[in-house]
């Protein structure tokens, strides 16, 4: 596994941040069907105020967590993009956490 230093790792994970998003949805802590069925409303357009961006918390993997809200949340989030209703997927810098950072099209 290549090292990199934190510089040029912050340059591949993308410099925007929980910081820099509208809004923040914490799922750590939730069960993978809540997660889910709160991240389809926020893809349909049924998540509240319309944004422009949103940070996503998750979970991170433990020795003894088992199966994290990474692959579930993951994959709802790809197939927005690949329906149009994502824009931007990027994973959250190393700072924030285990997430991503969410960017819809202007006209949603």
């Amino acid at each position: 596994m290549p090292f990199f230093d934190d510089f040029y790792a912050d340059k591949l994970r993308g410099g925007l941040g929980r910081d820099d998003a509208e809004a923040v949805i914490d799922l750590r802590g939730k069960v993978r069907l809540d997660a889910e069925a709160h991240l389809l409303a926020l893809l349909e357009g049924r998540g509240g105020r319309p944004v422009r961006s949103v940070a996503i918390l998750i979970d991170p993997a433990t020795p003894t967590s088992g199966e994290t809200l990474f692959q579930p949340v993951g994959r709802l989030l790809l197939d927005g993009k690949r329906r149009g209703v994502v824009e931007r997927l990027l994973p959250l810098p190393a700072r924030d956490g285990l997430g991503f950072f969410v960017v819809f099209p202007a006209q949603r």
